[in-house]
């Protein structure tokens, strides 16, 4: 584990600085590492990299933490390595709230709020719909999360086609937008983000038993139905903050939890921080390439994890449609 931090630091590093350098406006290295340091006067660049670029990068980061954070424990809950907050509706459910909030003229705390509870009703009603017996099917879960999907998908179209010469705004903003992020915005995701990782990680040994079916950890003397509440309720926050801030970016909760499964199983007390840590990479990642890619067009990062994402999801659906190990 201590190895994987290692090189994820690493790596965040890295593209931490080639993210701060690249863009429509290309910066030197140096300059980066001169400005960032504090030896660098105060010009251009140092207003590009500390007043834009750098809230956007450090935005990336943790709206991936808390994308992958809520996949992660998404996937314990249904019991489904597809239960990603994206796929099975549950960010579709934020966007609605936050859309609506919108059209109503609200100001832009009430964002999060009508994404909480948005993204909370549609997170207990597919857990009811999709749920046999604590599991839910894999089948099942995706044509409910297809079917809630839709239907809040068409809601926020008509809100989008009543918004007039504002539909583009919200258009761009529904595919995933980082350009937004401020200081202060990064600071409000610090809160929930770091509030919801020491609350999964306190529950990390009731959230393994989840893994092992509804009767073993009866047995164990869980309430499973409350715990499965909790946890649906704190993921729903985290969705729901990085929604408001940054629309809807699929696939995070489904490719970093899953790969970092792979590597080192399922015991949470180790999948929560690599996956939160490895989710801040991905992010960071998709964001570099969708400021540069088409430099100065800017790629909606949404279609950039989607990339990656569709391929990763396919796969996962054909193994499991197939009954073999996912």
């Amino acid at each position: 584990m201590r190895l994987l931090l290692w090189i994820l630091a690493i790596v965040l590093v890295i593209l931490l600085l080639v993210g701060v350098a690249s863009g429509s406006v290309r910066i030197p290295l140096r300059t980066v590492i001169s400005v960032l340091t504090g030896h660098a006067e105060a010009d251009a660049n140092a207003t590009i990299i500390l007043g834009i670029r750098l809230p956007r990068l450090l935005m990336a980061i943790l709206v991936g933490m808390m994308l992958s954070t809520a996949g992660t424990v998404a996937q314990a809950v249904f019991r489904n390595p597809l239960a990603d907050p994206y796929i099975i509706g549950i960010s579709a459910g934020a966007v609605a709230g936050a859309i609506l909030a919108f059209f109503l003229g609200l100001p832009d705390v009430y964002y999060g709020i009508f994404a909480f509870f948005t993204a909370l009703a549609t997170a207990f009603l597919i857990f009811r719909l999709a749920g046999r017996k604590g599991k839910a099917d894999t089948a099942m879960l995706l044509i409910v999360g297809i079917a809630v999907s839709s239907f809040l998908s068409a809601l926020t179209s008509f809100v989008m086609y009543s918004a007039g010469e504002d539909s583009y705004r919200v258009m761009v903003w529904t595919m995933g937008y980082l350009g937004a992020a401020t200081w202060g915005r990064v600071g409000l995701l610090v809160v929930p983000l770091i509030a919801s990782s020491a609350y999964f990680l306190y529950l990390r040994q009731d959230i393994d038993a989840l893994l092992m079916g509804d009767e073993e950890a009866y047995s164990l003397g869980i309430d499973v139905g409350k715990l499965k509440r909790r946890l649906l309720l704190v993921t729903s926050l985290i969705v729901s903050f990085s929604v408001a801030f940054t629309g809807m970016i699929g696939f995070v909760g489904l490719i970093v939890p899953h790969a970092i499964r792979l590597i080192i199983g399922n015991g949470h007390a180790r999948l929560l921080p690599l996956a939160a840590f490895s989710g801040g990479v991905f992010l960071l990642f998709a964001d570099t390439l969708a400021r540069t890619l088409l430099a100065p067009t800017e790629i909606p990062i949404g279609v950039v994890t989607a990339f990656f994402g569709a391929p990763f999801f396919l796969v996962l659906a054909v193994r499991a449609g197939r009954g073999g190990a996912v």
